[in-house]
């Protein structure tokens, strides 16, 4: 009986432990990011279609002040391992608990805006500092 399993990759903890020691950080972030939306229920935002209802996880990257059409617009970028979302709230400078490296929740309808995809005034629930 071999021990590679139909999906093609060995099993076993010592190759485990080989694929973690040889992965790059971002690739170790990317699979704990992918795995926090899998136990939170969430949609991956790589999944996610056009004009599709979702609540997605993952961590914001970015966060910039950027008018639109004369509008003050916060936009910050979402990422949960297996793409990256815009997050945009029209009408607000600045929300606290919202920068960069923080973890947080969002529901609302996907939209695709050049080539992109963007959440535009979400729910959302900002998740707890440092490891829960």
């Amino acid at each position: 009986m071999s021990a590679v399993p139909r999906s093609g990759k060995p099993v076993g903890r010592f190759r485990r432990m080989f694929d973690r020691l040889s992965s790059s950080q971002e690739d170790l972030e990317s699979e704990e990011l992918r795995e926090d939306a899998a136990t939170t229920g969430c949609t991956r935002i790589g999944d996610c279609q056009d004009r599709q209802i979702v609540t997605v996880t993952g961590t914001l990257r970015t966060v910039t002040l950027r008018p639109r059409a004369g509008v003050p617009a916060l936009e910050a970028e979402l990422f949960d391992g297996s793409a990256a979302l815009d997050v945009v709230w029209l009408g607000r400078r600045s929300i606290t608990g919202i920068e960069p490296g923080r973890k947080l929740i969002a529901s609302g309808r996907i939209s695709l805006s050049r080539g992109r995809r963007v959440l535009f005034n979400p729910k959302y629930e900002l998740r707890p500092l440092g490891r829960e």
